[in-house]
């Protein structure tokens, strides 16, 4: 039973030195891919752009689901876009608040006849509403029966009638200059380019006015603290690194713009996933390769889009088990890809390391807590080798935070005081030991409901912008 258990503890000790070394890797090629990107891009004027004959049309979707609290914020933040060849199009998902009602009394919307081209399946449209008001002509609300993020997005692009579609959350700011950062790449690129993403951040205990982020503050709450960590991480040492190395399989959800005649062209959002995000970009890309067109994903490293994080740990369980399904559902939908060389690097890296270290880490992770448990009820754990694990663990996970708030602070530095970034420090040292588990377990209920045939998206309740 002890050889057993010693190779057993063998291959999770292999397992962990795995991930701990691609974190490595990828961090050390984001660090280098960044330094690349300010360099390059320390002296351009993005305004160049604004008012060029050659500023291509884009519609900005915002699905928008019992969003009553903030709103009409939201939508005064689009409206102020930097941009001269814009549309913004909210789209009320059968909302059961008073988003409706707020949109049209703020904006001054009636309802007009509109030709909807249905290119993609969505539910019913109730009606289409545009603005008495010459200010906000570019502005157009959807009145849809509800069917989720995805059906919504679909409407969304069945209304729209631009060359490009921004999809993003209702609930984020957008930088004044988001928009010429995304269409950049599409642009400045010989290969043809599908899709561009930026980088999210969190506007917890931020100054919000009139729609635009007037102080940047660190969040007050703990949680919404590690999430900022959380996404430093993900962004500025995970995708931008993948990115680098033509292997990104997820634009976020909370905003990424694409080319809409290959966007339609390869279906459309999908209903059957909670991460339908994850999935269309995976989808587009196939598309491409498996017709041997050349073409690029874009990534723009500047924070661009500003979301609220959920600060209550029954809400932030429900987004990290909807993550965790949707992470699921697109690998299990696209498994021929896996190590098929076919798709280049996608099939023979990305694939390969979303299964073992985002999809399976949670599942060996907590088996690894259950066979400890066991272990110790059978007397076979060797204590001071165990604690020596703990704190070589323990000390990696705090150095790649830090490496993360240095990457923020080397680069683009939003958090100016020096109080903030101490606070982020404390932050750093804390998460691994009171906000990983957390994300453990909601992953572990995640793949419980997948099973279990679980597909709602579950509630987000937010405190509002203003909070």
């Amino acid at each position: 039973m002890e050889l057993v258990a010693y190779i057993i503890i063998a291959l999770i000790l292999f397992y962990c030195a795995s991930i701990m070394l691609s974190y490595f890797v990828l961090g050390l090629i984001s660090f280098v891919a960044l330094r690349k990107y300010v360099h390059r891009n320390k002296n351009v004027d993005y305004n160049d752009i604004l008012p060029s004959d050659i500023a291509p049309s884009v519609s900005l979707i915002a699905p928008a689901y019992n969003e009553g609290m903030n709103i009409v914020e939201n939508i005064r933040s689009l409206l102020s876009l930097h941009y001269s060849n814009y549309e913004v199009i909210i789209v009320n998902d059968g909302s059961k608040d008073n988003t409706l009602e707020k949109s049209i009394e703020a904006y001054d919307l009636e309802k007009v006849d509109f030709a909807v081209n249905p290119e993609l399946p969505s539910q019913e449209i109730r009606g289409v509403y545009k603005s008495k008001l010459p200010a906000f002509r570019n502005l157009l609300l959807v009145d849809k029966v509800n069917g989720g993020k995805a059906d919504a997005l679909n409407a969304g692009i069945n209304v729209s009638r631009s060359r490009y579609v921004a999809c993003i959350d209702v609930d984020c700011i957008l930088e004044q200059d988001s928009i010429l950062k995304m269409v950049k790449p599409f642009l400045e690129n010989k290969e043809r380019v599908i899709a561009t993403g930026g980088v999210i951040r969190i506007v917890n205990s931020c100054v919000v006015h009139q729609g635009s982020i007037k102080q940047v503050n660190v969040p007050k709450s703990f949680f919404a603290r590690t999430q900022v960590l959380e996404y430093f991480r993900a962004f500025l040492l995970g995708r931008i690194a993948w990115n680098h190395m033509d292997g990104l399989l997820l634009i976020s959800g909370a905003f990424g713009m694409f080319d809409k005649e290959i966007l339609v062209l390869s279906g459309g959002y999908d209903h059957r996933t909670v991460g339908e995000d994850m999935e269309l970009l995976v989808r587009m890309r196939r598309y491409m390769l498996e017709r041997g067109i050349p073409y690029k994903v874009g990534f723009i490293p500047d924070p661009l889009c500003w979301t609220e994080a959920p600060e209550d740990i029954n809400v932030l369980s429900r987004q990290r088990n909807r993550w965790t399904r949707g992470t699921i559902e697109t690998l299990r939908m696209h498994r021929r890809m896996f190590l098929n060389p076919k798709y280049k690097v996608l099939g023979m890296v990305s694939y390969p390391y979303w299964l073992l270290y985002e999809m399976l880490a949670p599942v060996i992770e907590f088996t690894g807590w259950i066979y400890l448990l066991a272990m110790a009820v059978f007397g076979l754990v060797n204590w001071p080798f165990f604690m020596l694990l703990v704190v070589f663990v323990y000390s990696f996970a705090v150095m790649f935070n830090f490496a993360a708030i240095q990457a923020e602070e080397y680069t683009f530095n939003q958090y100016k005081r020096l109080k903030d970034i101490w606070k982020l420090v404390g932050t750093a040292l804390l998460e691994p030991i009171l906000f990983h588990p957390i994300v453990v377990v909601a992953a572990i209920r995640g793949n419980i409901d997948l099973v279990r045939g679980k597909k709602k998206w579950g509630e987000m309740t937010r405190k509002g912008l203003g909070a």
